[in-house]
């Protein structure tokens, strides 16, 4: 069945679709990976929008239940240059087609997406329509004019209830604006008893949970679209240990006085280098995100950049200057790309230790009461 891809400037692609042939509307992005495609469509940061791979072959090694970085995914469309529908994996359960038909999600293959990639990085990413209908160019130009972009992903895909996952270690509070599962999972390995609470969980709510530490997570959107996380963050700050990744870093630097931006069309791949300015380091990280913090801005803010992108020189890490905080732009857990960064967590992890030993007269409760523990199970049931 034939597919076609409509941008906002009226630039047609057309080609086959797989998927589900519902039409979908979306902000068209690119992804620069070789692998993990699977993990990319079930990123939450990816919510409302339609990603586009560069790499040309997708789906050769299929879907499988053990690399799903969320509960479902929340992609709106998904472009490619060859769709492979025969996955050659011994771990394949089903194929790409599959998923996105499952999930009502519209794919297009068989277009030049080298041509789609040059037109994003010159004019910037724009709205974009697939559809399988017959409706004439005009009509779908109209659509995509009255169509506005979501506002509320970080809503649509956060948890709703606050849910466990004991541990003997350091008690960490993972605010989830969307997060992947990797962040997760990254904490557990460590043996931290993680507690996961909705993206506008109060601050006398965190409080309540006894927390070591605080993560504040990855998620999709204009971090301006959640004034209350950046003040939950805001009211926290300097109580806990806090480390901030993607989105979380952007709401941490909002809290903090700074001023975030849109890229023009982001950073989304596995493969994008960033300094350390302490060490002078060069680290190979994954990244999606649309936005960024303003370098302008940190003057006059008690922050200081730890880490400058060594394409474009846009902020990838900051640390606060009196307090236990520090973030970083892009994503210590990859999944997918480069497990380098993963000493982030270690570093996290550390700077509560830290935090503790300098305060040994904060009261702190080495177990939840038995009320708030037998909560959490019923939330988890």
């Amino acid at each position: 069945m034939q597919a076609r891809l409509l941008l906002e400037d009226g630039t047609l692609f057309t080609g086959k679709s797989f998927g589900a042939e519902a039409g979908s509307v979306g902000e068209v992005v690119f992804n620069t990976g070789i692998t993990g495609y699977q993990e990319v469509l079930s990123d939450p940061s990816y919510c409302g929008q339609i990603v586009t791979m560069t790499y040309p072959l997708i789906g050769n090694y299929g879907i499988n239940r053990d690399d799903f970085e969320s509960i479902r995914p929340f992609v709106h469309g998904f472009v490619v240059r060859r769709h492979e529908d025969v996955p050659s994996n011994w771990r394949a359960q089903y194929t790409v087609d599959q998923l996105l038909k499952e999930y009502e999600i519209p794919g297009i293959s068989e277009i030049d997406t080298r041509m789609l990639t040059r037109i994003l990085r010159v004019h910037g990413t724009m709205k974009g329509i697939i559809t399988t209908g017959n409706e004439r160019v005009e009509e779908l130009l109209e659509r995509l004019g009255a169509a506005p972009l979501m506002r509320d992903q970080v809503a649509r895909t956060s948890t709703k209830s606050v849910f466990s996952s004991p541990g003997n270690q350091e008690r960490i509070v993972l605010i989830d604006y969307g997060a992947k599962s990797g962040i997760l999972r990254d904490l557990t390995q460590r043996g931290c008893d993680v507690i996961v609470v909705p993206q506008d969980a109060t601050a006398d709510e965190i409080r309540r949970l006894n927390p070591d530490g605080i993560q504040l997570s990855n998620g999709p959107g204009d971090p301006k679209d959640v004034p209350h996380a950046v003040e939950t963050i805001r009211q926290l700050l300097g109580e806990y240990p806090i480390f901030g990744i993607c989105l979380g870093h952007q709401l941490f630097a909002l809290a903090c006085g700074a001023d975030t931006g849109k890229l023009k069309f982001g950073h989304r791949g596995g493969n994008h280098p960033v300094k350390e300015l302490e060490s002078g380091r060069c680290f190979i990280t994954s990244q999606n995100h649309g936005y960024t913090v303003v370098d302008e801005s940190i003057a006059g803010t008690e922050l200081e950049v730890t880490h400058i992108n060594n394409n474009d020189k846009t902020i990838e890490g900051l640390k606060h200057k009196r307090f236990p905080a520090f973030t970083v732009q892009y994503h210590p857990e990859a999944a997918p790309g480069p497990y380098d960064n993963s000493y982030l967590f270690d570093r996290f992890l550390q700077m509560i230790r830290d935090h503790k030993n300098a305060n040994p007269e904060r009261p702190r409760q080495a177990q939840l009461s038995e009320t708030l523990r037998g909560e959490l199970l019923y939330a988890q049931k």
